[in-house]
């Protein structure tokens, strides 16, 4: 007997013979590189927006400052118009961001909750816009912006956006994620379904809010080719105009265009940090129906 248990001990000490386990998930061995791919770009634009002229014009390119060099940000900030186009920026993507909200929510709740004649062939018909290009629509959105006189004004900039399919469908998505007993609950209670939508289902949908108001701050702050053919003002430029002001046929202005994108990037940064985990929990839970 004495002698099973002794030939048995070396085999219940095998467990702890294994290899140890990575203090970090394997995934991580990838994912890590591909960060560091990713940020480069955004770490040259940072190094080259304190760099002169002549160093970012230098062949083989400069890949550190020889000395930190703010005359970029100077020229950016001292231009008279820099302020106005940022503020013209800031004022089409909160407008815009906004009336996505508001739109898509009463689109969204609408269609994953009604039941009306033709709702189903009216949402197929809607994510289908989703498919054609913007280079198609670009024409006719022009000529309906130049008869009712928007041309050349901020409202060009708002109008064409002020509700995306995106939005509308997104919103559904996650709408039919979320239990009908709370609503029934409430309809019981004598709530109208604009309370019911704005009580209850609201509150419950800040994670697809949170994703929408992201995205749709996004692709209007970065938006450059729309911008381009519905203002011809100076006074009317959004930021991402403007910054292409700096570059002439003959000479650019390197510091300052980088300088430039720099202080545009960092509102982009700021807004996706500050929704990262709502954003990843909204694009989990919008995929649960269909």
């Amino acid at each position: 007997m004495t002698a099973r248990l002794e030939a048995a001990a070396p085999r219940a000490a095998l467990p702890a013979l294994r290899r140890p386990r990575l203090p970090f998930s394997a995934w991580h061995l990838l994912l890590v590189p591909l960060a560091l791919v990713f940020a480069a770009p955004l770490v040259w634009l940072l190094l080259s927006s304190v760099m002169s002229n002549a160093e970012i014009n230098r062949f083989p390119p400069a890949l550190w400052p020889s000395h930190v060099d703010f005359s970029g940000y100077r020229y950016v900030l001292e231009n008279a118009l820099f302020l106005r186009w940022f503020t013209n920026s800031l004022i089409v993507s909160a407008v815009t961001v906004v009336s996505n909200l508001l739109f898509g929510t009463l689109g969204g709740y609408a269609f994953a909750r009604m039941r009306f004649t033709g709702s189903r062939a009216l949402l197929a018909l809607m994510v289908a816009t989703m498919a054609i290009p913007f280079q198609l629509t670009m024409i006719p959105t022009f000529l309906v912006m130049k008869k009712l006189g928007l041309i050349d004004t901020l409202g060009a900039l708002v109008v064409p956006s002020l509700v995306t399919p995106f939005a509308v469908f997104l919103l559904r998505q996650f709408f039919l994620s979320l239990p009908r007993e709370l609503e029934e609950a409430a309809w019981i209670d004598g709530c109208s379904r604009l309370r019911v939508l704005f009580t209850i289902v609201v509150p419950l949908s800040r994670p697809a809010l949170s994703t929408v108001a992201v995205l749709t701050f996004l692709s209007t702050w970065n938006d450059l080719t729309w911008p381009l053919i519905a203002v011809n003002h100076d006074t009317t430029y959004t930021l991402q105009l403007g910054l292409t002001t700096f570059q002439g046929q003959h000479h650019t202005n390197w510091a300052a265009v980088m300088a430039g994108n720099v202080i545009t990037v960092l509102p982009v940064l700021l807004a996706f940090l500050g929704a990262q985990k709502t954003f990843v929990q909204s694009v989990t839970s919008s995929g649960l129906k269909g």
